[in-house]
């Protein structure tokens, strides 16, 4: 990709956001109920390839179940309030209530509580006793403390997901965790991340994960981009992830999936990513908004309680439906927040294409509107 220069001293390439591309239709166009929207990962096969985001304003108990039933995989952040306190009803209800100037550090006062093994396991448990997939997220910093309780669970599937996760973490002071090391001797597959270039991408995936999350401050909670100056446009991220996928496919015979994570409000989003690249999507806001979502109107991401150094900010989401009618519909309005699988599945029956990994392969245009971000 050709550069630009920045300054004599400085140059850089253009990134594009999701919001930045369309879709070319191919020659053909198919009916919607032709389309094969199904997702595969290791041994667990999903209705939808939709992730919903390890964020305690989106994924509880209850939404992950739910969230299972409807197609998807939802995934329990295992160190946050449902893994911190017996009963979190009702610092729900206290965080919803609060003025914008204090939910911040009223966040970092709850995330000081100590994250407790005991409810690591009884959570994953009654996920697992509901009969969908079970899954749950870890950070790097305590994967190697919290794995006795998380492997106790027997989860499905597990993520390590961070702001920015590398196989290569240098520290002079500790001894860094070693991913290749953990992956390889867990027995369940794992998805890390998050990432956004094509070395990082290609050493998580040297790891022996199973997939590798795609992106750096693109959902709509995030601060990161404004606080450390940090992240790449979501679908250039997404198309330079997706080189690393075939040259790691050419080197191993080893397929990784590249699961894009943050910046998709719509069917649309999730389509744009897919054609980038994606084999699935993860997302966090869509679902804050659903009835059922436990952040009550409220989403806030992972890193708003950090201590010293909050890169999320609690945002109004509102309601807009069922978790159901968030996927599977239907939608009684025209703005795309509704039914987001059946705007995947329009938009490839649209184009003419029966899978996901034939979607991949559409052709895109870039539309110069002047707008930022990837929502």
């Amino acid at each position: 990709m050709a550069e630009i220069e920045i300054g004599l001293g400085k140059s850089a390439r253009r990134g594009f956001a999701l919001s930045d591309l369309s879709i070319v239709p191919s020659r053909r166009t198919r009916d919607p109920e032709d389309v094969d929207i199904s997702w595969q990962i290791d041994a667990y096969r999903f209705e939808l390839p939709i992730l919903a985001a390890p964020m305690d304003s989106v994924m509880s108990p209850t939404t992950a179940i739910e969230f299972g039933r409807q197609g998807g995989l939802g995934v329990l952040n295992l160190e946050g309030l449902w893994a911190r306190y017996e009963d979190p009803g009702l610092l729900y209800e206290e965080l919803a209530s609060l003025p914008e100037e204090k939910a911040t550090m009223r966040l970092q006062e709850l995330y000081l509580e100590p994250v407790r093994p005991v409810l690591i396991e009884s959570r994953l448990a009654e996920i697992r006793a509901a009969g969908v997939t079970a899954a749950g997220a870890v950070s790097p910093q305590r994967a190697e403390q919290l794995m006795p309780s998380v492997l106790r669970a027997e989860p499905d599937l597990l993520v390590i997901s961070g702001t920015v996760v590398s196989a290569e973490h240098v520290s002079r002071n500790r001894e860094p965790l070693n991913l290749k090391r953990l992956i390889r001797g867990l027995p369940v597959p794992v998805i890390v991340g998050g990432c956004a270039s094509y070395q990082a991408a290609l050493h998580l995936m040297r790891t022996g994960a199973a997939g590798v999350l795609v992106g750096i401050g693109a959902g709509m909670s995030s601060t990161i981009r404004r606080v450390l100056g940090v992240g790449v446009a979501q679908a250039t991220a997404i198309a330079d992830v997706r080189a690393a996928r075939m040259r790691h496919l050419d080197e191993t015979g080893v397929y990784c999936h590249v699961i894009a994570d943050g910046g998709m409000a719509t069917g649309g989003d999730m389509a744009r990513a897919i054609v980038c690249g994606a084999d699935a999507v993860m997302i966090g806001a869509p679902l804050a908004g659903a009835i059922e979502a436990p952040g009550r109107g409220w989403h806030w991401s992972m890193s708003a309680g950090h201590p010293t150094l909050p890169r999320g900010a609690r945002v109004r989401v509102g309601a807009v439906g069922s978790i159901a009618e968030v996927l599977n519909g239907p939608a009684h309005d025209a703005h795309g927040h509704l039914n987001l699988a059946g705007g995947l599945r329009r938009a490839m029956a649209t184009c003419g294409y029966e899978t996901l990994k034939d979607f991949q392969k559409a052709e895109v245009t870039v539309s110069t509107t002047g707008r930022e971000g990837d929502a």
